[in-house]
């Protein structure tokens, strides 16, 4: 059985596809964009709150939030992951949304910045556990054909929520102030989501299973490698995997940038606060909305040349943004960035798709989203080292060089992933010793 054919396998009543699991895939979509809300109502609201309510006044201090977030997400990840091979995805999505009732509290009755670096641990934890568990469903749903499409659905709902939640909390602030309307609102998010999860979504590794039996490829197999072995085979052992993850983790790096960064730098320029929600909304309206056609792109033309053309382009958007001395040359680098961070968040997760065996995908999604993730813990750490000694200019500078030098990487090392356009074999199946396995893939 051929890949393109896997759409029509069934088992107990089941399909593999979009159109076959449309009401589910819908319901998954809808949680997502949920999360991406969550998430999105501290981006604005979050980094004023340390000068104006606590007196912080260190930039390493300030963006310390986004670093403990990172940590936290980046483990997670790797844990959620493995975890939703046994477990299954929806028990580990509901338990997500419990986490992020600490965090909305914490931030609403915060007495002094330590609670607000505490409140991101829970969000890390919420964030790891929903959105990988949502975007892990979609592709069980799917299967390998369309799978572009489908990450690029779920990319883009996020993060027109991540926009939707920024630009909502930007308002609550000019008009009820910095606390606690913001973190109301993630309370509520967080409630619906949780009843959504638990009412409307169906657990979907039993698609995954369908899929590994009913992909003669990828069927042989072995069930699970060690998480560790795992591990050294995403993040050094196949190169293209290599690539991918330290493309993951320089794209958090320069998000963290927008998140962490941003608001100070354009609030120092003369930007008001509804203004750089408005801003910040629209780099991730155009990210997210965009990450449909990429994802759908890139299932057409195959993973490589959106994902490196893309990196190449977000360092364009934020040289654009740091070069610039006008509002509309702001706006124009915050739509460039968007652009590219499109072409490239989709299908970086994607290729990981493409490279695992269903049986242990959740656990390879893990490894890279513990990667990718990390980029929010290094980011700020490194970037704000660099901004206490040499000013905030000479730290988005660098982050842009790194960008750019994550373009360099993917261009001679990541090897075409998509099972249309791939012009080898996942590096496993040819060399199963990679996972820990001592006999060739038959």
């Amino acid at each position: 059985m051929n890949i393109g054919s896997i759409a029509g396998v069934r088992k107990n009543g089941r399909r593999l596809g979009i159109r076959a699991n449309w009401a589910q895939f819908s319901v998954y979509t809808l949680i997502t964009a949920l999360i991406g809300i969550t998430i999105g109502t501290e981006r604005v609201a979050l980094p004023p709150l340390a000068h104006r309510d606590f007196g912080v006044t260190s930039i390493l201090y300030t963006v310390s939030f986004i670093a403990a977030f990172g940590l936290v997400k980046s483990l997670m990840n790797l844990v959620s992951g493995r975890l939703s091979d046994n477990r299954g995805r929806r028990l580990i999505l509901l338990a997500g949304w419990v986490f992020a009732v600490p965090f909305a509290l914490l931030i609403i009755f915060a007495r002094s910045w330590w609670w607000v670096i505490l409140a991101n641990l829970f969000l890390g934890v919420n964030q790891a556990l929903t959105w990988t568990m949502a975007v892990t469903a979609k592709i069980d749903l799917v299967g390998p054909s369309g799978r572009g499409l489908a990450v690029g659905i779920d990319e883009s709902a996020g993060y027109l929520g991540v926009g939707i939640g920024g630009f909502i909390a930007g308002l609550l602030v000019a008009n009820y102030g910095l606390r606690p309307a913001p973190y109301v609102l993630a309370l509520a998010v967080a409630a619906l989501g949780a009843v959504v999860t638990l009412l409307a979504a169906r657990e979907t590794l039993p698609w995954a299973q369908l899929e590994a039996t009913g992909t003669a490829g990828k069927a042989t197999s072995p069930a699970q490698p060690r998480l560790a072995h795992l591990a050294a085979y995403m993040s050094w052992k196949d190169r293209s995997m290599l690539a991918v993850c330290q493309a993951g983790m320089v794209n958090k790096v320069a998000d963290s940038l927008v998140a962490a960064f941003f608001p100070l730098y354009f609030l120092r320029r003369g930007m008001t606060l509804s203004e750089v929600g408005l801003l910040v909304g629209i780099y991730a309206w155009v990210w997210g909305l965009g990450q449909v056609l990429s994802g759908a792109l890139a299932d057409k033309v195959g993973r490589k040349f959106p994902i490196t053309g893309g990196t190449f382009l977000i360092a364009v958007g934020m040289g654009i943004v740091l070069a610039g001395s006008a509002r509309v040359l702001w706006f124009a680098g915050a739509v460039v960035m968007g652009t590219g961070m499109a072409l490239v968040y989709p299908n970086l997760i994607t290729a990981v798709g493409d490279n695992s065996h269903p049986s242990w995908r959740g656990g390879a999604l893990g490894v890279y989203r513990f990667w990718r993730d990390s980029g929010y813990a290094v980011g700020p750490i490194l970037l704000g080292g660099v901004a206490a000694a040499w000013g905030m200019s000479a730290a988005m500078w660098t982050g842009t060089a790194m960008v750019f030098a994550s373009g360099v990487v993917l261009l001679f090392l990541l090897h075409e992933t998509s099972p249309r356009h791939a012009l080898r074999p996942p590096a496993w199946q040819a060399r199963p010793e990679l996972l820990g396995h001592g006999t060739a893939a038959g």
